[in-house]
């Protein structure tokens, strides 16, 4: 049956709909697709239900298991988190929040999958009546039984079934009851945030061996409704995990894992491009280039990520065109805007719409603030973070180029330098613990800043991106410079570099002595412009750490 289809995803669909495989084993589903030459499977054999292969033809216990988890990558400070609830001698209401495609689900069933005793995934923009269906056949499926239960009229008698089914387990061990896409299950006029609150307060509170995880996309949802709930939820929680994408060290050992080979300077391109989702990597194969990879998932006809925009931010935030505008005016920049320099932009009214908007951006990991050096929370500087939207903006919105060297032929213009300039920045900010640690000061008390100043008075402007201001009395002066090969120092960037620092000098007057830091992919080329001025350099490699 495999020739009837043109990839992976129409068979799995097919299989999907003929209700003979679920959105569940999907890991278990692409395994197989890959490697069933491999095995020599026959074609005709792989229609049926698949697992059943693992019986018929003896494939070695170690594939199996390879199976059943996909290797698990990073995350380490999560998985403590996660752990220490577990262990934890009190009840214990875990939300995790994080943006579409992240790895919250895989993160949490990894961790607890020995422990999970009922899971229940909600389905977007289903009703009540099918949301309380799809309870029921959770709770079918945690009981291991066949029967048929009357679905429940209320959440409120949905959830006393599941006490009942909780309380013989939660007396002998510790157990985990698991809510996926928390937000999509409180459908209009079905109470489900009040039966949920009951649930926990007038149950699950008062047993040390439970914990319960919710888990939604849905940020501004999650924020709203239960991180800053006023009702029954509030102070509930026990602990919150805001997953963010991947690290550059965390996106390359996961790329190895899946056999990806790439030097560091590929990889940075994709991260530049994509960032560190976990479900974008994923579609990154082995024995293909950065640029291949960018062709085949942006620029050409069946290209798996040139439509992921149109979903990102509807499926996350209630009424998602203000939040797609502000992207848009950070995207339009290369040095961040102020909240008021955003609000001019978009029309934002100054009230609490804007403050939100911002927020629930940042929550979610697509934005980033930073405060100016000596100035007050009202100044902060925000800037684009998400690396796939600035490159989605930049490159594929409006772009009517296709097919194989694509990526080639627009990283020979211009406007690529000026884009590998920004997202090479916007990548250090996001690493600056791994630059401190280069630079020996990873135990030394710091504050990171931005620092801008606007010409005038006869004076020229001038702006620092990264400030390391450190309790030793000294300040590192960051220029992070994004190039094919060793940067080159000229006289004429050696002389602006100067009068930058010059100009910090004469407005702030720190009496600290200031070291310029240069971050570049390969180096900074030695010469007598370069000695004169850069006190310490660092590579992409530190990034990595």
């Amino acid at each position: 049956m495999l020739w009837l289809f043109g990839n992976s995803n129409e068979l799995f669909m097919h299989l999907q709909r003929l209700k003979i495989i679920t959105r569940q084993n999907y890991y278990f589903f692409e395994y197989f697709w890959r490697d069933i030459k491999y095995y020599n499977l026959p074609k005709l054999y792989f229609f049926h239900p698949f697992l059943a292969a693992y019986t018929k033809y003896n494939l070695p216990k170690a594939y199996f298991k390879s199976l059943c988890m996909e290797k698990f990558v990073g995350r380490i400070e999560e998985q403590q988190i996660l752990e220490n609830a577990l262990g934890s001698s009190s009840p214990e209401l875990i939300a995790v929040t994080g943006r579409r495609r992240v790895g919250k689900t895989f993160l949490i069933r990894s961790v607890y999958r020995k422990h999970i005793v009922f899971e229940f995934s909600a389905v977007h923009n289903a009703t009540m009546p099918e949301q309380l269906a799809g309870f029921m056949k959770a709770y079918q499926q945690a009981m291991n039984s066949k029967a048929a239960y009357e679905v429940p009229a209320s959440w409120l008698a949905a959830f006393n079934l599941l006490e009942d089914f909780l309380t013989p387990i939660i007396k002998k061990k510790k157990a985990v009851a698991f809510f996926d896409e928390f937000p999509w299950m409180h459908t209009p006029r079905s109470n489900f945030l009040k039966a949920f609150e009951h649930f926990w307060n007038s149950y699950a509170s008062k047993h040390p061996n439970l914990t319960v995880v919710i888990c939604g996309s849905a940020a501004s949802w999650m924020i709203q409704n239960v991180v800053n709930n006023r009702g029954g939820l509030h102070n509930r929680l026990t602990r919150r995990l805001k997953l963010l994408p991947f690290s550059l060290k965390e996106t390359e050992e996961y790329l190895n894992s899946r056999s990806v080979k790439l030097d560091r300077y590929q990889l940075l391109q994709l991260y530049m491009a994509m960032g560190g989702i976990p479900e974008y990597l994923k579609q990154v194969t082995r024995s293909k280039s950065a640029a291949q990879v960018i062709d085949n998932l942006f620029f050409t006809k069946q290209a798996a990520l040139k439509k992921e925009f149109d979903n990102l931010y509807p499926a996350l935030f209630e009424n998602a065109t203000r939040h797609i505008m502000v992207i848009r005016a950070l995207a339009s920049v290369s040095k961040g805007m102020t909240r008021k320099e955003i609000i001019d932009s978009t029309e934002l009214n100054s009230g609490g719409w804007a403050t939100q908007i911002l927020n629930e951006l940042e929550e979610s990991g697509f934005i980033m603030s930073y405060l100016p050096y000596n100035r007050t929370s009202k100044d902060l500087v925000y800037r684009l973070s998400d690396e796939y939207s600035l490159f989605y903006i930049k490159y594929i919105e409006k772009s009517r180029a296709t097919g194989s060297g694509t990526w080639l032929r627009i990283s020979e213009s211009a406007s690529w330098k000026s884009w590998g300039g920004y997202a090479f920045e916007a990548i250090c900010l996001k690493h600056v613990p791994q630059i401190r640690a280069a630079l020996g000061i990873g135990s030394i008390y710091t504050e990171e800043s931005v620092w801008r100043h606007v010409p005038g008075k006869g004076q020229p402007g001038a702006q620092i991106d990264l400030l390391l201001d450190r309790k030793d009395y000294c300040i590192n002066v960051c220029e992070m410079k994004f190039s094919t090969g060793e940067f080159t120092v000229t006289k004429k960037y050696a002389e602006e570099l100067a009068q930058k620092i010059t100009v910090f000098r004469d407005v702030e007057k720190p009496r600290k002595t200031l070291f310029l830091t240069m971050i570049t992919t390969y180096g900074v080329a030695k010469n007598q412009y370069s000695k004169g001025i850069v006190q310490s350099e660092l590579t992409m490699d530190i990034l990595f750490d």
